[in-house]
């Protein structure tokens, strides 16, 4: 960003709209990171072979709204941090939501099985590598993310560090989800929620390093 479009940015008031954002070449950027992820994921793990039936299924649409609502909620995140000024006041609110609707289901699963049962709906048969495998195929995402808010203008690096690392992660679990056998709430909201941690944790480490302009 040049610094006269900073200096007009600044001017126009602290309410900075995240509308006008992304410009041709961000959103470009973001689908290449986005297609490189999709093309990760069906030449390592594949399409499991019976989602069009688990397609039916309300639990299956369950973890796709909730890994959809947090992929918007980080979108929303990592573009308001790229703007000086923008208003970050609702984002927490968009984040959480989507975790508080996930656990409420979870405990209602977990209350209503027999407790024999609560055991393999929380651990699943793939926790061990659920979480990397989210946190693996959000790296093309990531490395697009971060390209993108350095053509703009981020100066919370830290906090918009962890914003593009939490976009990556939910748009790539979005992704895996179409190959994960796991369909209880149980587990999506905590295990799939982890894998989207590890790329925002990695984010606020080095945000302040690889944002500053």
């Amino acid at each position: 960003m040049k610094t006269d479009d900073l200096i007009n940015m600044l001017a126009s008031g602290p309410d900075v709209r995240a509308s006008t954002l992304p410009t041709q070449r961000i959103v470009l950027t973001i689908a290449c990171g986005l297609l490189v992820s999709i093309v990760l994921m069906m030449s390592m793990l594949g399409v499991r072979p019976d989602l069009a039936d688990v397609a039916m299924l309300p639990s299956f649409w369950l973890k796709i709204g909730f890994v959809a609502a947090l992929a918007w909620a980080g979108r929303m995140a990592s573009m308001r941090l790229s703007l000086p000024g923008a208003r970050i006041n609702m984002l927490p609110a968009w984040i959480v939501t989507p975790m508080l609707v996930i656990w409420l289901a979870a405990a209602f699963v977990l209350m209503s099985a027999a407790p024999e049962d609560r055991a393999q709906l929380f651990w699943g048969s793939t926790w061990r590598t659920c979480p990397f495998l989210i946190a693996t195929l959000s790296l093309p995402i990531f490395a697009a993310i971060l390209v993108a808010m350095r053509n703009m203008a981020p100066t919370r690096l830290r906090l918009a560090g962890a914003a593009a690392g939490f976009a990556a992660g939910a748009a790539a679990a979005t992704i895996y989800s179409m190959h994960c056998p796991e369909m209880e709430a149980s587990f999506i909201g905590f295990w799939y929620l982890l894998g989207i941690l590890i790329p925002t944790g990695i984010g606020a480490l080095i945000g302040p390093k690889v944002l500053r302009w």
